[in-house]
């Protein structure tokens, strides 16, 4: 390869840089339509702020406590199953119903700018309570009042008009499938003004999607308790009122869930309290009915020390039975099919050894499974796995209360022992006293639950009384003073320099896509042909422009071309020029005609010979009556060389021989030795031979002529030949396959100007 070839590795950033300037306009629209775009969004798009929310979940005393199973589920666990119930669909709902936000208004307030209003909107929609309940689909209400208060109003469902009435005034009742709507004017409709409002109506689950949309809620670290939410709106008081809406609405339905627990407790106990209050009627009945049937009135003296004993020991055996009466209480409760996901009544956490904190750690479990079924469907994973560990803790406890059983019913068989030996050495005592305090120890235990029942009643009903939030509020709503987004200016300014990004993006895919060269200077980056010379487009539509007295940038560009020519016919007997291109259309004929007509100028001896025999045009271009041609001289003896030469009118010194008729043999005339004869004999007779030959792309007849020519000019033209024809004549010209080959370049622009700047061009 070449030197000059092998600087072309090298970026040339200049030339990058003209050629980016001269498609100004590219970037010029390209930036217009990117900041038009952007100053259109910053009138359609309101600006819009950060508001946010904390608050932290408390933890039950008895799931802090829970040890090992607070290991195991860990509080993480349950932050994030409250993150799912604050963001759940139900507190989204209730929170709709709770602030009208089934009614969203959208108020026109200048010329692309449009308003979220919260409050303070001009117009107002009265419906049934219920549409709001069953409504599936979208009604947009579309207000254009004037300044005298007639409204044309049109109700909308998606692409579909179903309801619309002209020049109306307020309150307004429009009749349509979905119901009847009443529309009227709030305190804040402006007067003397035209409004423009939309009123967009959805269903509770419909709104509670969008805040769902809307709204973020996450948990603030992975090692906290606390629950972020976040809320980007135009209308800060709008989101400020949705976020406290949503902790309140989550506060109030875990509230909910505690008084639950509380209320079966108190249910329960109620119950129990009413059973064993019949019982201690009857038992004291059957005191009553057993002292006057045996005339029992107190313990005789010689027998309190014994007594005295035998109290303790019934004590201790009422204490005994106590407890494992409650632990019977529990095993019959949990065991119970029926109770198989209920709540363990608090009044049986306080009493047995087992304890509360298994019970306690067993009802959280339920709480959370009753949470969770109104979020999931019943066969949810999460849901499964909490069924599992509810069950196996119901397991464990079970087993702990018959290992107790067992253990209390061991301390039973020695306390009656005890007892059975006391009351051996009682004998002197009347077997009616031995039934009487048996009789008063039944009662005394019933006495007791009672009195512990009584007890536990009080503490729920205090717990209801005292229940609170379990979310704490740290951070009611507040809003970020910093809008988010950019300003207007710093948005037409990031449009501006995307549109500059975008119009070198444009051209650079442009360029990477065509495959078709653009200038003289990047098909000179293409190939080591040399280049003879350029030639501008003419818009005059002539075919011989190159004509004595006439001035112009082509014929300047010719007259540059004839002289760089003249350089490579250095020889004395250099006088033959032959013209060829890969495929037609690239000007090959033109440049032959012009530049012959440019070397008639010098007052040389020229002659235009067309030997495309196979497409004949130069007769064509130079409007010449028929006459004798090439093929007709090659082909017989007829005409003499003389017959077919003719004359040019319009240029002195240029003469011509025309192809003459199409020959079915094109070739075998070619190689012709009177070819070679004839060209000798021309070569005597003129200064100049400039040939026409055919596109070498096409048909070989062009190389058969190489053998009578002394030079090449290879015709390319700009945004007409692609990269293939540039392949293929850098490979004619490697393989030396022509004479002296230079090539052309066609179709150039000029700058304005004349005289020795012309020649340079823009590219197109």
């Amino acid at each position: 390869m070449s030197s000059s070839r092998e600087s072309n590795d090298m970026i040339d950033v200049g030339g990058m840089l003209r050629g980016a300037l001269k498609k100004w306009y590219v970037f010029a629209i390209s930036v217009v339509v990117c900041m038009g775009l952007a100053f259109l969004y910053t009138r359609i798009h309101q600006t819009e702020y950060l508001v946010k929310a904390n608050l932290v979940i408390s933890q039950d005393d008895a799931t802090s406590s829970m040890g090992g199973m607070g290991a195991l589920f860990g509080s993480n666990a349950l932050v994030d199953d409250e993150v799912f119930a604050v963001s759940s669909h139900t507190v989204y709902k209730k929170v709709a119903q709770k602030l009208g936000l089934d009614q969203l208004h959208h108020t026109r307030t200048g010329f692309l700018k449009t308003r979220f209003q919260y409050t303070g909107y001009p117009v107002t929609l009265q419906y049934p309570h219920e549409i709001p309940d069953t409504l599936c689909s979208t009604l947009v209400f579309k207000v254009k009042a004037d300044k005298e208060g007639k409204a044309d109003i049109t109700v909308k469902v998606k692409r579909d008009v179903i309801a619309e009435v002209k020049d109306a005034k307020f309150p307004v009742t429009m009749k349509t499938p979905y119901g009847v709507f009443v529309l009227e004017k709030t305190p804040d409709y402006p007067k003397d003004e035209n409004v423009k409002t939309t009123i967009t109506l959805s269903g509770y689950d419909d709104a509670a999607e969008f805040i769902a949309k809307k709204v973020l809620v996450d948990i603030a670290s992975r090692k906290s308790n606390v629950i972020e939410l976040e809320m980007e709106s135009a209308d800060t008081d709008y989101a400020k009122a949705v976020l406290n809406s949503i902790i309140e609405q989550y506060n109030l339905r875990g509230l909910q869930e505690k008084n639950t627990t509380n209320l079966k407790t108190l249910k329960f106990i109620d119950s129990r309290l009413e059973l064993l209050g019949q019982d201690l009627l009857s038992s004291e009945s059957t005191i009553e009915s057993f002292k006057k049937g045996h005339g029992i009135v107190d313990v005789s003296s010689e027998a309190s020390y014994q007594i005295s004993k035998k109290g303790q020991f019934e004590a201790q055996l009422i204490t005994t039975e106590t407890q494992l009466e409650i632990i019977r209480m529990i095993k019959d409760f949990i065991t119970d099919p029926a109770n198989k996901y209920e709540l363990v009544p608090s009044s049986l956490m306080g009493g047995g050894e087992i304890g509360s904190r298994a019970l306690d750690s067993y009802n959280q479990l339920l709480l959370r499974r009753i949470s969770l079924l109104q979020e999931v469907h019943p066969g949810n994973a999460t849901l499964k796995t909490l069924n599992g560990q509810i069950d196996a803790l119901r397991k464990n406890i079970i087993e702990s209360i018959d290992r107790n059983t067992e253990s209390i019913n061991i301390k039973l068989r020695d306390l009656r022992a005890e007892m059975g030996q006391t009351q051996a050495r009682l004998g002197s005592i009347p077997s009616q006293e031995r039934q009487f305090r048996d009789i008063m120890r039944q009662q005394s235990i019933k006495e007791q639950l009672y009195i512990f029942l009584l007890k536990q009643r009080e503490e729920t009903s205090m717990l209801l009384a005292n229940a609170k939030f379990k979310g704490e509020i740290i951070d009611e709503a507040y809003a970020i003073n910093e809008p988010l987004g950019l300003g207007t200016i710093p948005m037409l300014l990031i449009a501006m320099f995307l549109g500059i990004a975008f119009g070198a993006g444009w051209l650079y895919v442009k360029k990477l896509l065509r495959n078709k060269f653009e200038s003289r200077e990047e098909l000179e980056t293409l190939t080591d042909v040399p280049v003879l010379g350029e030639m501008c487009t003419d818009r005059s539509g002539r075919n011989l422009i190159v004509t004595p007295g006439r001035n112009s940038s082509a014929v300047e560009l010719f007259g540059l071309m004839r002289t760089n020519l003249q350089f490579i016919l250095s020889g004395q007997d250099d006088k033959v020029i032959l013209l060829t291109s890969t495929i037609s259309g690239e000007g090959k004929s033109f440049i032959s005609i012009n530049l012959a007509s440019s070397l008639a100028l010098l007052g040389k001896r020229v002659l235009l010979i067309g030997l495309d025999i196979r497409n004949p045009k130069l007769q064509e271009y130079l409007d010449l009556p028929e006459a004798p041609g090439f093929t007709e001289y090659i082909a017989g003896n007829r005409y003499t060389l003389r017959d077919i030469i003719r004359r040019n009118p319009v240029s002195t010194g240029l003469d011509i021989i025309t192809s003459g008729p199409i020959p079915p043999n094109p070739a075998e005339l070619l190689n012709s030795p009177k070819v070679d004869a004839m060209f000798a004999e021309l070569r005597t007779m003129y200064d100049y031979i400039v040939i026409d030959s055919a596109p070498v792309g096409m048909v070989s007849d062009t190389f058969a002529l190489n053998r009578v020519s002394d030079a090449t000019v290879y015709v390319t033209r700009i945004n007409y030949s692609t990269m293939k024809e540039v392949k293929f004549f850098n490979t004619i010209y490697r393989d030396k396959r022509l004479n002296k080959m230079s090539l052309v370049v066609n179709g150039t622009h000029t700058n304005k100007g004349y005289g020795y700047g012309y020649g340079q061009k823009d590219n197109d």
